[in-house]
């Protein structure tokens, strides 16, 4: 949606009319993911992209008919041959479903360039395609990543849940709508249900670092750079200064009760990662990440050290279940020996966990190399399989 939103702002602003073509389904391999779009004026301009050859000349002359010959909203779907795959930017003989409708501006867009998070749901089959309605969470606000400025509660907890800025005309299509946003909106994937499309914006996933260590501003730099946004914390001053952590989004200098707080509580988008090797600050931060919404909980230290701090946490009240989200010791097993090797092992964890995989060598997967499960046409995502990060 990013891609397309200045241009988009300003045909509207303007008084353009303007048709926009969002990818709905993935089949095998494409170029784009559902939810990418290619924005068309009624002056010909276009913006963004929904494959990477001759579908958007087809794409475009849909366009045209809906902008220019009062035609309604239509669900393409190129499925391509795999000697033809090159030619039209699908690759793998992909198959792609396309929805293009003329756009009617609301709440989405802002919501969508302040880095907020809500989904736009929309009818595409059916006698009522074409109807759509706006889905925002109620209760957010701070530093967090729910709603339009972000946020969960400050004890941990996420923000309420999605609720309805309309109705699509029916309530068994109302229910349905709430129901599939609640399970995409914080693995942060758009994707076909039933008869609708769940259209999901967010700001960058989180990740909070516990512990103001050496090889923590390379951790925030690699994060930053796989499009995170990294903050640090520690209580002690002479360590959590914004000098030692420049690619840190924030550096708070606070125990982890008060830090939690302060950055808008946890929700199922935030991962959090302890490296103090301090007993007293480790298991502060453990106490709450193990009994929040975060979709990952990650602790350093050696084999001995987590075996201790078990049975510690334990004898705090941190029952089996609990523990057992508990990545430690934290990251990947790449014989790192550096502050930026150990750096890469750990926010290479976090990525892999964030899309439901262990992270082994891919010349050992089997299975396809790009999982779009969670993101397809209904054939695929009717399979009931559920990411890691999907509401409890």
């Amino acid at each position: 949606m990013k891609d397309i939103l200045p241009d988009l702002t300003d045909w509207v602003a303007a008084g353009d009319r303007v048709a926009v073509a969002t990818v709905v389904g993935v089949h095998r391999s494409a170029p784009r993911p559902p939810g990418a779009k290619m924005a068309i004026n009624a002056d010909g301009r276009i913006v963004g992209a929904v494959s990477g050859g001759c579908v958007e000349s087809a794409v475009v002359g849909v366009a045209e008919q809906i902008l220019h010959r009062g035609a309604g909203p239509q669900l393409l779907h190129f499925g391509i041959a795999d000697e033809e795959a090159w030619d039209v930017g699908l690759p793998c003989g992909g198959q792609i479903d396309v929805w293009v409708a003329e756009h009617r501006p609301s709440r989405f867009e802002d919501i969508a360039a302040v880095g907020g998070r809500a989904a736009r749901v929309t009818v595409i089959e059916g006698e009522r395609a074409g109807a759509e309605v706006l889905v925002e969470l109620a209760g957010s606000g701070g530093h967090g990543s729910g709603g339009l400025a972000g946020g969960g509660n400050g004890d941990g907890r996420r923000p309420a849940g999605p609720t309805l800025a309309g109705s699509l005309g029916d309530t068994g299509l109302d229910a349905r709508a709430l129901e599939a946003v609640g399970e995409l909106i914080w693995a942060q994937r758009s994707a076909w249900r039933g008869s609708l499309f769940v259209d999901v914006v967010h700001p960058p996933p989180r990740l909070i670092v516990f512990g103001a260590v050496d090889f923590a501003a390379a951790v925030c730099t690699l994060a930053r750079a796989a499009g995170w946004r990294p903050y640090v914390v520690d209580p002690r001053g002479r360590f959590a200064t914004p000098e030692r952590f420049p690619d840190a989004e924030e550096v708070v200098c606070a125990w982890p009760d008060k830090a939690f707080e302060q950055l808008g509580g946890i929700d199922p988008a935030t991962s959090i990662a302890v490296l103090t090797h301090d007993p007293k600050l480790d298991d502060a931060a453990l106490l709450i990440a193990l009994r929040s919404d975060a979709g990952y909980v990650g602790a350093m230290g050696s084999r001995r050290a987590q075996a201790s701090r078990r049975e510690r946490l334990l004898e705090a009240g941190v029952c089996e279940d609990e523990l057992a989200r508990l990545a430690a010791p934290i990251g990947l097993d790449l014989g790192a020996t550096s502050n930026e090797e150990t750096a890469l092992s750990i926010v290479a964890e976090v990525v892999a966990r964030r899309n439901g995989r262990e992270g082994g060598r891919l010349v050992h997967a089997g299975g396809r190399i790009h999982d779009v499960g969670e993101a397809t046409s209904p054939e695929v995502a009717g399979s009931g399989e559920r990411s890691p990060w999907s509401p409890g």
